[in-house]
């Protein structure tokens, strides 16, 4: 087994606000350095059962943009374990650009080999995924985001005996696995709820197809579209770790935590309720988000 369990208890931090509400978010992003939050579960299961067949020739080839947390997770654990990795990059573009690209040069650094495709080819992942798996049939494929069968039973290691008692969990959305993990596992009384940071009609569907059950609800957390950051959001990630020392990327749980806060203004929330957010890592994103606020003449992400 090359991922472990941690050794220790992630810890759950109370979010202290004054309203008869109590906050807790689950620092999932303090697993491992490298191989951050989500991320770390969803490859759980999909590398260590790769592993256990022993084969001859292992590699391990992913999808991605250009600031994925996946590329970042899934090029750790190949220079973790000595295995080769294949990023397929969304954008040719990116081929001359890559060295100005701090998410990627970290993959190159752990020896991820990058693959540059346009946006259209990236579209239809299913047949490249296809060509890829004939040219290298020992090959670990993971989908874009790691989501799969796998992944969403890695994500129960995310429930234990300290997430039992809390009358709603909240996650961010991207592709679906970790919500589908979280809804599958949890409590019966519990309720789901998963802040979407994509613009996908057909995230519900998938979501069902891999929790088979009904207990979540998806709300809306674009905030402008996937990967697009406001100035309210960079105010309030810079707020939210001035104020409790917990550090957001913009992307998804900087996301997620503001519509929290928003919610709980709104009343959305019964009174006495108990909310456990879980923090899914990704602050690598972080570095490759300033250098674009900084061209742009925009205030950092501290």
């Amino acid at each position: 087994m090359l991922l472990e369990p941690p050794t220790q208890k992630i810890p759950i931090q109370e979010i202290p606000i004054s309203k008869n509400i109590k906050l807790f978010i689950k620092r999932e992003d303090l697993i491992h350095p490298q191989i951050s939050g989500n991320k770390y579960w969803k490859l759980f299961f999909n590398v260590n059962n790769y592993l256990s067949e022993n084969p001859k020739n292992p590699y391990i080839i992913t999808f991605g943009g250009a600031f994925s947390n996946h590329v970042s997770a899934v090029s750790a654990v190949g220079n973790l374990a000595g295995i080769p990795t294949l990023g397929i990059i969304r954008g040719e573009e990116l081929r001359e650009k890559w060295r100005d690209n701090p998410t990627l040069v970290f993959a190159k650094r752990n020896g991820m080999n990058l693959k540059f495709v346009s946006r259209e080819e990236y579209r239809h992942k299913e047949k490249l995924t296809k060509f890829l798996q004939k040219e290298f049939p020992e090959a670990l494929i993971v989908p874009e985001g790691g989501t799969n069968e796998d992944a969403v039973a890695g994500i129960k290691m995310m429930l234990n005996d300290d997430t039992k008692d809390f009358d709603y969990l909240c996650t961010a959305v991207g592709t679906g696995g970790t919500i589908a993990g979280i809804s599958k596992f949890c409590e019966e009384n519990q309720k789901v709820i998963g802040f979407k940071v994509v613009d996908d009609d057909s995230l519900e569907n998938k979501i069902g197809e891999l929790t088979l059950k009904q207990n979540f609800h998806l709300i809306d957390s674009c905030f402008g579209g996937y990967g697009k950051i406001k100035d309210e959001n960079i105010r309030f990630i810079n707020d939210f770790k001035d104020k409790y020392g917990i550090p957001l990327e913009p992307i998804y749980t900087g996301k997620m935590m503001q519509k929290v806060f928003e919610l709980i203004d709104e009343g959305f929330f019964p009174e006495d309720s108990r909310i456990l957010c879980f923090h899914t890592g990704g602050l690598q994103g972080i570095e490759g988000a300033n250098l674009l606020l900084q061209k742009q003449n925009r205030n950092l992400i501290i």
